[in-house]
């Protein structure tokens, strides 16, 4: 199973463990753990709430007298062999992250951290139940939204900090985020943590067939929904042949022909699979490009954030996208104007063809002092009697790939 986390009215370990209770994971199952480990103490107490007309469930951990435990206790408490080790594993994942980012921004050693955002007994729960969840769920992959972090300041117990808590910011480095539409602490360090510990990758949901969903509900009145919201699903099967991209358009008008051919080179230096442009005409008739990208699933969050850095453009439009993909490799072949790379192909009809690469052909071209289509044709010809594989330019139609079919 995948699963898709929406960040964005941020996360805290009470809203993400009860999104997933919403969505089937039996909050008992954490107490028996908590028993298991000595921890009886710890009280979870979890309920139907409603945050601004959306309901899910909420959850209270109290211990009365809790101690104010060290990170190196924390690390003992869970390494027994009580828990299975892919939860052992996840909650000392996540705790540990929360104590480095702690142990970073107060300047003292990972194991004599102490304080309360470490110690206190709903942190222990949120992680342990956040582990328990994912593994009872079947959760294989986890994907989030950008996450909301909110403005201005929070009270914590080493006074008013300014938002994201410094540990909270060590924890999303490398992590896209946005402010989100209310002030205040959205995400909390505990929250971070688990994101760091758990999540592989942030960006669209990623493509599934939803089996259910769950909502967790903060204590905290923002005037919106304060939620994290869970979709849980078997991801989609890519067909053969096929891969998951996205294409990211922009339009601009402000920048001249020389910037945006700059712009774009620089895209497909970071790793864009292409870039294109569009001529098109923009609102009071002003003429303008549309940049689009083709970029991976994965990298889209990045690349988009590069786009709007490289451009200055105001917005990036990402629409998810199915590619087909073509067999294809890129080999070197001896000809009678020099060494030269040609892309061969298997088309869907079975034959292959192949096609001089056309950094080559220019290059080629220019040292014979030939028309780039002339030397275009003496490599493929020569490459074709070498391999016996035909140039694409003169590949007759099949059923296959005749357009009239």
């Amino acid at each position: 199973m995948i699963a898709y986390l929406d960040c964005s009215t941020g996360v805290s370990g009470d809203k993400f463990l009860g999104a997933l209770i919403d969505a089937g994971f039996d909050p008992g199952r954490l107490t028996a753990a908590l028993v298991a480990l000595g921890l009886d103490g710890i009280d979870v107490a979890w309920h139907r709430r409603r945050s601004h007309g959306v309901t899910g469930f909420g959850l209270i951990v109290t211990e009365p007298d809790a101690p104010r435990r060290h990170w190196r206790e924390l690390r003992a408490l869970l390494e027994t062999e009580t828990l299975d080790s892919p939860v052992r594993d996840g909650a000392l994942r996540a705790l540990e992250a929360l104590a480095r980012a702690e142990a970073d921004v107060h300047g003292v050693d990972i194991d004599d951290v102490h304080f309360h955002e470490i110690g206190a007994a709903d942190t222990l729960a949120d992680v342990l139940g956040v582990a328990l969840a994912l593994s009872d769920l079947r959760i294989e992959r986890l994907v989030a939204s950008p996450v909301a972090v909110g403005s201005g300041t929070v009270m914590t117990e080493h006074g008013e900090l300014p938002v994201p808590a410094p540990a909270t910011a060590r924890l999303l480095e490398g992590v896209p985020v946005v402010p989100g539409t209310a002030p205040g602490e959205l995400t909390t360090p505990t929250g971070a943590a688990l994101l760091a510990a758990f999540s592989d990758g942030y960006g669209m949901i990623p493509p599934m067939t939803v089996r259910r969903s769950g909502v967790g509900c903060g204590t905290r009145d923002l005037g919106v929904p304060n939620i994290s919201r869970l979709i849980v699903g078997e991801p989609l099967a890519v067909p053969d042949g096929h891969d998951r991209v996205a294409v990211l358009d922009t339009n601009l008008d402000h920048l001249t022909p020389e910037e945006l051919s700059t712009a774009a080179a620089r895209l497909l230096a970071a790793g864009a699979l292409d870039v294109w442009q569009t001529p098109i005409v923009m609102k009071k008739g002003r003429a303008a490009a549309m940049l689009s990208v083709l970029a991976a699933e994965s990298e889209v969050p990045r690349l988009a954030e590069r786009m709007i850095a490289e451009t200055g453009t105001l917005g990036v439009r990402i629409t998810p996208a199915d590619r087909r993909l073509v067999e294809r490799d890129v080999t070197e072949i001896a000809t009678s104007l020099g060494t030269a790379r040609f892309k061969v192909a298997r088309m869907p009809d079975g034959t292959r063809t192949l096609r001089a690469e056309s950094d080559d052909v220019a290059r080629i071209s220019a040292e014979r002092g030939l028309a780039t289509d002339a030397a275009a044709r003496v490599l493929e010809a020569d490459a074709a009697r070498t391999t016996g594989v035909q140039p694409m330019r003169q590949r007759p139609p099949s059923e296959e790939t005749n357009p009239s079919d």
